[in-house]
């Protein structure tokens, strides 16, 4: 008998002000990243309209925990130090 994964989605803002501060640059370093860490559970990674707090650099979202202060030249240590962390984490819990 097989288990079936459950998909999470990890949201990225799409919004205006993470337009202008590099979004686009982002999404395929974090769509490289989700790929290459082997994280034990299905997370998709979908787009969002405004996920709240736009002064605070681009926003994800995961579950209800918000990452903010998001850049171009900092998602990898981010992702690493903790998105990863979180998600593998709530994966435990699941």
């Amino acid at each position: 008998m097989s288990v079936e994964t459950e998909t999470s989605c990890l949201y990225i803002c799409m919004g205006s002000a993470c337009h202008q501060l590099g979004v686009y640059e982002v999404l395929p370093i974090l769509q490289r990243l989700l790929l290459q860490h082997h994280i034990p559970i299905s997370v998709e990674l979908k787009g969002a309209f405004c996920l709240g707090p736009c002064s605070e650099g681009i926003v994800l979202k995961y579950r209800e925990h918000l990452f903010r202060l998001i850049r171009p030249q900092n998602i990898e240590e981010k992702f690493i130090n903790e998105i990863l962390p979180y998600i593998l984490n709530e994966s435990q819990s699941l």
